[in-house]
């Protein structure tokens, strides 16, 4: 995956039954969390993480899940 100049990636370790089985690497880029795969995710993983983050979004494409940060709250 290519990066944009100035993107930090922060790896994060991807230990024990948390993630999906495909998992291979977990970082941040900025403050977004980046599930990267072995392969493609299919949507038991994707829902597997989306239970982890409950009220947070969460997308699939292909061999990368990513859990976008929370919005800021008006007022």
């Amino acid at each position: 995956m290519p990066q944009a100049t100035g993107e930090v990636r922060i790896p994060e370790t991807a230990s024990g039954g948390a993630w999906p089985v495909r998992t291979q690497a977990v970082s941040y880029v900025g403050i977004a969390r980046v599930i990267a795969g072995a392969g493609d995710f299919d949507l038991d993983d994707l829902n597997m993480v989306r239970h982890r983050f409950p009220g947070r979004r969460v997308t699939l494409d292909g061999d990368v899940i990513t859990v976008w940060p929370t919005p800021p709250h008006d007022g």
